[in-house]
């Protein structure tokens, strides 16, 4: 109910009810929902619980026969805000905040799965992905399947008559950027009777929509570009109002997972920015792209945007920009890797990315250092292999900054 409050009160949405506003112009005003004093940045309701006119009143909202809000862990008007904005930017049916990324994609997994379930998902993922798909879901029964992402006949042949329920990727991927070929991808679940759930963070809603290509339900992490600067944390999965209604919003409503108001806000205001940051990160780290991956003491880059990327191809089709990453393998290994990344001045050492600072990461002993290192090379992991998130930086310096760093490797 809360969900319909927001769009009523949304000045913006009767204003232009017959117009398709673009996403730049949905992450600025999409889904306000302003109070009697008409405030142009939008509220923080930091409030756990509401008030009623009346014990009627009370039995009417928990009975869903009145609009408004009853508890800020099912719904809350600030969190409201900022699923409509995401609703609106992604293009999805219905959205659902939750307190960090991780948190969304195990709702978007366990609120629709049962025990004798099946879940084929791409090998290539984040490592906290990766234990949700091979350790979490087995202990409840739901069995899965890795496969090689880019092979679609990997896919067909994971796939179990009567069981596969779900199949999950993230493109591009963590950290080695290759791109998956999602609409292929998404009939293949669809004949299977399965959901496709893809992780759009690497690509954002600004160069990538899963949901046009096939895709079921998509998830975020907002806690990287959305936020942009490195301030809280946040998920976000869209998808249908079926699937919401269904599966979705019971379980989060049960579990817990809520995002906080102050959060909610925070990112709120992040996409006011996202457009405009993503889009300069981008142009930076296409021009970076090219400086590293003409570097002698650089073994392969791996940049969407390039046309020695594996799926170049796909990448033009599927996505309407290259990416604010940049992964690359430097010679001589992991102390290699290390002497470059401790030569930086400008960029910093985290495992974050999507901020407005320069990152850069060591993958194989940061964000997948919990698999094996067999997993790793699988997955094209090296030891030399670095993961740079481009940021805010004037790009002259941060050209000069990567040079001379690698100069130093």
């Amino acid at each position: 109910m809360a969900r319909q409050t927001a769009k009523k009160s949304n000045p913006l949405a009767k204003r232009n009810a017959s117009k398709a506003l673009k996403p730049a112009t949905l992450a600025v005003h999409g889904g306000a929902l302003r109070s009697s004093f008409g405030e142009t940045s939008e509220a923080i309701f930091l409030t756990q619980g509401y008030t009623y006119p009346d014990s009627e009143s009370a039995e009417a909202r928990f009975a869903n026969r009145e609009p408004g809000f009853v508890y800020s862990r099912f719904a809350n008007p600030t969190v409201a805000m900022f699923e409509e904005r995401m609703r609106l930017i992604e293009g999805a049916g219905a959205a659902r905040a939750a307190a960090t990324g991780m948190a969304a994609v195990t709702a978007s997994l366990l609120s629709h799965l049962k025990a004798g379930d099946h879940v084929v998902a791409a090998t290539a993922l984040f490592g906290s992905c990766r234990y949700v798909v091979e350790e979490l879901l087995p202990k409840y029964g739901i069995g899965s399947t890795l496969v090689e992402g880019t092979d679609l006949s990997a896919w067909k042949k994971a796939v179990k008559k009567g069981k596969t329920k779900a199949l999950f990727l993230e493109s591009p991927t963590n950290p080695t950027l290759a791109v998956l070929d999602i609409e292929a991808i998404a009939e293949i679940a669809h004949k299977a009777g399965a959901k496709l759930i893809v992780d759009n963070v690497f690509a954002t809603p600004i160069w990538q929509k899963p949901l046009s290509l096939g895709a079921d339900i998509v998830v975020y992490s907002a806690t990287k570009h959305i936020d942009g600067q490195g301030r809280c944390l946040g998920g976000v999965i869209l998808s249908d109002e079926q699937f919401v209604a269904d599966h979705l919003a019971t379980f989060l409503r049960q579990t817990g997972p809520a995002l906080s108001p102050f959060n909610a806000w925070v990112l709120l205001k992040g996409l006011e920015t996202l457009a405009i940051r993503v889009e300069r990160q981008t142009a930076t780290a296409a021009r970076l792209a090219d400086i590293i991956g003409n570097h002698p003491k650089v073994a392969r880059v791996f940049y969407p945007g390039r046309a020695d990327h594996p799926q170049a191809e796909l990448a033009k089709r599927q996505m309407g920009g290259g990416s604010s990453l940049v992964t690359f393998e430097v010679k001589g290994g992991k102390a290699a890797a290390y002497r470059l990344a401790n030569a930086l001045d400008v960029v910093l050492i985290s495992n974050n990315l999507g901020d407005s600072k320069s990152l850069i990461t060591h993958p194989s002993t940061t964000t997948h250092q919990r698999l094996s290192e067999e997993a790793r090379l699988a997955q094209g992991i090296t030891q030399g292999m670095l993961r740079f998130s481009i940021g805010l930086e004037d790009p002259d310096d941060l050209a000069e900054d990567v040079t001379r760093a690698l100069d130093a490797a």
